[in-house]
């Protein structure tokens, strides 16, 4: 009985742990997610999402997707583990290990981005776009290497438990974006001028991103300097760990380039690509906040579960990310579907966003927030399973998925740009359940009952948040009309009504995960 207690009570300590780290994670994300929501406004007020910005998103999404698959979120994901396994055992050895993947990528990467440069007209071509988007993808293509060498020096800090300016990174990079529209576009007198403003402030954003973080690396137990240790086994294992990370994040973010492919080719170049990524901007503001900063938080202590072999404690944890997860973006998900019109409207609609725009905008919204709770999921059992090191079963799921999202395109482009989204959200939901599946059969047990109570019971909450935020955003919106300022208070208010019936709700409906976010509040207080 006594043991019982004790695990329970570790077991708690470890919720009251990742409700700290998660929500110091989660101000400083939501505090870029913010930033970056102004920083999409800006781009919407002088771009819009119909004619040329189309050809700047396809320009865009290339050296993005490439970034997924070998920089800094594939790097990272096999980094971390190899790096706290050395910090364990021979810590000038793992700052030697880092150093050499730093001089590493930096000339791999620098070689791939002058690849592309050469071929980016076919490849742009590929999607139905010429010039304009050919030389913008040759502008924007550096950020593959100043985000490989930052997805170093991001797990170097997260390695160490350290988050916070990692996470803050990214506004000192919307920020420099929005000044470098604010000072550019006026001063431009084409539309294809303003957009390589656009890109040129995305270069210079990135590389800012890349050294902000950099003093933070003093007063650890080494430096990075150079080094081209390549035979080193932990290099060598580093890579060999990324191969089904980047061909796992490399079929997740193909998913995008074929939504693009049917968006641009099949529905409306004019249009699709830039809407549905304008949908996609605001998808993300929750998921950057909550299942980011939870599945981040606990990589590195999944990491040391897993070497340890601590079994019990694993399964523990991956549970209580789950429901966590949950707990924050179920809600999330009812808000963006029920408030999808008003939410477009307050963040987009002016300039050259027009209110045509924001219609079609909103139906996408409406279809990614089906698949947002799921999305975060995903995210988290993937770095589960990349913390075991068995990183090829993702990488088989992320396949699967890849061939069940092109189905699905093929079958509901035929309902509008929205069909993409719908299709984005059910591969999301597969996606949950099959590594569901899988990470059960080499577990057993991993607390599904608990988790499953927790998700009905939200789900009920998530209810009654609905029920309370539509009135309450319908009602003030026919009393203060559409100006921007009865806009925020129609939405805000609306939003704050659905959050209190949401928490009221789960308090009444003993939510667990509930009693985490009170102990955070307390002990905040006592801050």
């Amino acid at each position: 009985m006594v043991e019982a207690r004790g695990s329970t009570g570790a077991a708690e300590a470890r919720g009251r742990r990742l409700a700290w780290s998660t929500a110091v994670f989660s101000l400083a994300t939501g505090l870029s997610r913010i930033v970056g929501l102004v920083r999409e406004s800006v781009v919407r007020y002088y771009f819009g999402t119909v004619g040329s910005i189309n050809a700047f998103e396809v320009a865009f999404l290339v050296p993005n997707t490439i970034r997924a698959l070998v920089a800094d979120a594939a790097l990272s994901s096999a980094f971390v583990p190899v790096f706290i396994d050395l910090l364990r055992t021979d810590r000038k050895r793992a700052w030697r290990v880092a150093s050499s993947l730093f001089w590493l990528m930096l000339l791999g990467l620098g070689g791939l981005t002058a690849i592309f440069i050469v071929i980016a007209p076919w490849v742009m071509r590929a999607f139905g776009y010429g010039g304009l988007a050919t030389g913008l993808a040759r502008v924007l293509f550096p950020i593959v290497v100043l985000l490989g060498l930052t997805g170093i020096v991001v797990g170097i800090l997260n390695s160490y438990e350290h988050f916070s300016v990692p996470a803050l990174a990214p506004v000192f990079w919307n920020l420099a974006i929005v000044a470098g529209l604010a000072l550019g576009v006026p001063r431009a007198h084409r539309l294809d001028a303003k957009l390589y403003v656009y890109a040129v402030s995305i270069v210079v954003a990135t590389l800012i991103q890349l050294l902000l973080p950099v003093p933070w690396l003093r007063g650890r137990d080494g430096r990075l300097h150079m080094v081209l240790d390549w035979r080193d086994p932990a290099v060598r294992r580093t890579f060999k760990l990324m191969v089904p990370i980047t061909l796992g994040l490399g079929l997740i973010n193909l998913n995008a380039l074929v939504d693009t492919l049917f968006a641009a080719r099949l529905i409306d170049r004019n249009q699709a690509p830039s809407a549905i990524n304008a949908a996609f901007r605001l998808y993300i503001f929750p998921q950057g906040m909550f299942s980011v900063a939870v599945a981040t938080v606990l990589f590195p202590a999944l990491a040391r579960l897993a070497t340890r072999r601590d079994d019990e404690g694993f399964r523990h944890t991956v549970a209580l990310g789950l429901r966590q997860i949950g707990f924050l973006l179920v809600p999330a998900s009812v808000a963006s579907a029920v408030l999808a019109t008003p939410i477009v409207r307050l963040v987009y609609q002016r300039g050259d966003f027009t209110p045509s725009q924001t219609h079609v905008v909103a139906a996408a919204l409406v279809a990614f927030a089906l698949g947002l709770t799921f999305n975060g999921t995903m995210l988290m059992l993937n770095r589960a399973f990349f913390s075991l090191q068995s990183n090829w079963i993702p990488t088989l799921v992320a396949l699967a998925n890849l061939g069940l999202n092109a189905v699905l395109d093929a079958a509901f482009y035929r309902f509008g740009i929205w069909g993409i989204p719908l299709s984005t959200s059910l591969v999301n939901i597969a996606g949950s359940a099959a590594l569901l599946v899988l990470l059960r059969r080499r577990f057993g047990q991993i607390e599904l009952g608990e988790t499953g109570r927790t998700f009905a019971l939200v789900v009920v909450a998530s209810a009654v948040l609905a029920a309370a935020a539509y009135p309450v955003w319908r009602g003030l919106d026919a009393a203060l009309g559409r100006s921007f300022g009865g806009q925020v208070v129609s939405v805000a208010a609306a939003l704050a009504a659905g959050a209190l019936a949401y928490l009221v709700s789960c308090r009444l409906l003993r939510v667990r995960e509930l009693d985490a976010l009170l102990s955070l509040r307390a002990r905040l207080r006592r801050a």
